[in-house]
């Protein structure tokens, strides 16, 4: 693994790679409450399958990128980060996987900018706006994934949900991550457990625009939506509303009995989809 940081704007970021340098390059994107480091295991098999795994911790999460205004965390601000990477490094395109906020910005960025990602592979969160179609829907549905979604109200509010998540040595920000295992909490558990890094990566629901995002574009190019059926999150309705979103060659992948944290407990199927992905247009 080679740890490095990287200017992108005003900014300097952390970040990892591992696989040859000459491998089809995969950028990767974390999501809440995690960073970087919940893509090793995955990294890893990507790697010996021969690609270049480039694992950004993103703005908020690395200590030399985390601006104070809520402003700066839109995801227009969070895209420009992830195309400014590949401009650092002189990648004129990569293949791009998100997990949780990471596929929100991974979704985004795929609109935006089809000539600079080649395939993408979003894990737990669907396309937006068919997430959104289905939080409006009147029916048991819509109120199953309207209940899912119950803490995003919290996570927005001033200052509240920093104190809810810190209290009696930041109880409810490790319990989180159930049913991972302490390895696998303490590395994300550690880089948030401070009130400033914990603001920061707060202020990306802070700054949701929902009206942007219940209206984002179709994705065109090739992409692999990943869903596991004991997500406590993302209910089945929007999952399978996602095909519906993409308009280039689509793969739907389930993974029966695993939580939402698939980098973490299913890291072999997740590489696996990651890799046919990427191979259906680079062989």
């Amino acid at each position: 693994m080679r740890a490095y940081h990287v200017t992108i704007g005003a900014y300097e970021f952390t970040a990892t790679e591992e696989g040859p340098q000459a491998g089809p390059p995969v950028v990767l994107l974390h999501g809440f409450p995690q960073t970087s480091a919940s893509w090793q295991a995955a990294s890893r098999l990507l790697a010996a399958d021969g690609l270049r795994t480039i694992a950004l911790d993103q703005r908020g999460y690395s200590p030399g990128a985390r601006p104070l205004e809520v402003s700066e965390y839109h995801v227009n601000r969070l895209v420009q980060d992830v195309v400014g990477l590949l401009d650092a490094l002189h990648l004129p395109s990569a293949h791009l996987v998100g997990h949780d906020w990471g596929a929100i910005v991974a979704w985004h960025a795929a609109v935006a900018h089809p000539d600079r990602f080649r395939t993408l592979t979003a894990v737990s969160v669907p396309h937006l706006k068919g997430f959104y179609e289905v939080l409006a829907d009147p029916g048991p549905e819509g109120e199953d994934q309207r209940r899912r979604s119950e803490y995003v109200q919290l996570f927005r509010m001033d200052d509240k949900p920093e104190d809810v998540l810190l209290a009696n040595s930041a109880r409810a920000l490790h319990d989180l991550f159930s049913p991972l295992p302490e390895s696998a909490i303490l590395p994300h558990y550690g880089a948030l457990g401070q009130r400033p890094a914990l603001t920061a990566a707060l202020n990306w629901y802070r700054a949701i625009d929902v009206k942007q995002s219940a209206a984002l574009a179709n994705v065109r190019i090739p992409t692999t939506f990943v869903w596991s059926t004991e997500d406590v999150a993302i209910g089945r309705a929007v999952a399978e509303n996602c095909a519906q979103c993409v308009e280039g060659p689509y793969r739907f992948v389930e993974l029966n009995g695993v939580s939402h944290w698939i980098p973490d407990q299913a890291p072999v199927e997740l590489a696996r989809a990651v890799v046919d992905r990427v191979r259906s247009v680079d062989n």
